[in-house]
């Protein structure tokens, strides 16, 4: 979906700012995302693929076990909470783990 939609599906670190502003794009960037061109805009192929994604899953359960429309939008939006929750992780504890990250001058002029 990427490709076709011409976005960039990369995490992009912001490492600066409050807390609750670096949670804020953590969280919204599996609804927010680069296009090609450079410019932040709604994560289609995100949401698309974790629809269409949820929608595959429930052909392959039992017709008895499916519980109509409402288990595709249930799974699609438990893995966009998912990749929400990536984006934290990838702000706060994987920044700590990558060695060559840019590091934040704390020298004042």
């Amino acid at each position: 979906m990427p490709s076709l939609l011409k976005q960039d599906p990369r995490y992009f670190y912001k490492g600066t700012g409050s807390t609750k502003s670096r949670i804020l794009y953590a969280l919204a960037s599996s609804v927010m995302c680069k296009g090609d061109n450079g410019r932040w805009q709604p994560n289609y192929s995100n949401v698309i693929g974790s629809f269409a994604g949820a929608g595959m899953q429930a052909l392959y359960l039992p017709a008895n076990d499916r519980r109509g429309s409402g288990f595709v939008v249930s799974s699609a939006l438990i893995r966009l909470g998912e990749t929400s929750l990536t984006g934290v992780l990838q702000e706060f504890v994987f920044s700590k783990l990558t060695p060559n990250r840019p590091r934040r001058s704390t020298s004042q002029p």
